[in-house]
């Protein structure tokens, strides 16, 4: 998994028309990206990453999450859905996610607006991107960690995402979650999410 700077996320950001906020304290970037190196291989691991940036006290931060964007091989063979298992179509998400529970049990992003999704259903080993399989609504792609382990860090996604965006380290899910909760405090429930794809990055 690469980390990036915060600087190359913005300028890839706005290379793509996204909105890439600058606004004042806590206006969150929450930005994944998908490693393209892997070429649609279901490879099973965390080697995306998910990245947030804000201002405090006037000063940006930036912290690069080890992650996955894409569902595990459980979810590809075992399909929940008869149309496929969904692979998050990249692209800007406006106000797509709120703070709730996941699955009722604790605190996550939870997608509340329509997203894009590929649908794969051949349990082949690779994930297929095609435009004509993509299904907008929505699916539960919510933002969450793995491990429930305080310090623990999952390394196989399995279970873990059947097209969610989770976070692989218990303790930079935290770190991560608090951030989100003192944005909500100021900017209200309704957070924006973006899928880049690592091989966009400038």
């Amino acid at each position: 998994m690469n980390c990036y700077t915060r600087e190359q996320i913005q300028t890839t950001m706005e290379s793509k028309g996204y909105k890439y906020f600058t606004g004042g304290e806590f206006d969150v970037n929450i930005i994944g990206v998908r490693n393209s190196e892997t070429k649609g291989r279901v490879t099973n691991s965390f080697d995306d990453c998910v990245t947030i940036s804000y201002k405090e006290d006037g000063e940006w931060k930036f912290h690069c999450y080890q992650a996955t964007t894409d569902p595990g091989s459980h979810w590809e063979q075992n399909l929940l859905n008869e149309k496929g298992v969904a692979i998050l179509k990249p692209g800007q998400y406006r106000g797509s996610h709120k703070l709730r529970l996941h699955q009722g049990k604790y605190l996550a992003l939870g997608q509340k607006s329509p997203v894009k999704v590929y649908r794969d259903n051949n349990r082949d080993g690779k994930y297929d991107l095609l435009e004509e399989n993509i299904d907008e609504g929505i699916f539960g792609i919510n933002i969450h960690r793995a491990t429930s382990r305080s310090g623990g860090k999952s390394i196989r996604v399995d279970k873990w995402s059947a097209g969610c965006q989770v976070i692989a380290h218990n303790d930079d899910w935290h770190q991560f979650l608090d951030i989100c909760q003192t944005a909500r405090e100021i900017w209200g429930n309704s957070f924006t999410y973006t899928l880049l794809e690592s091989k966009d990055i400038v």
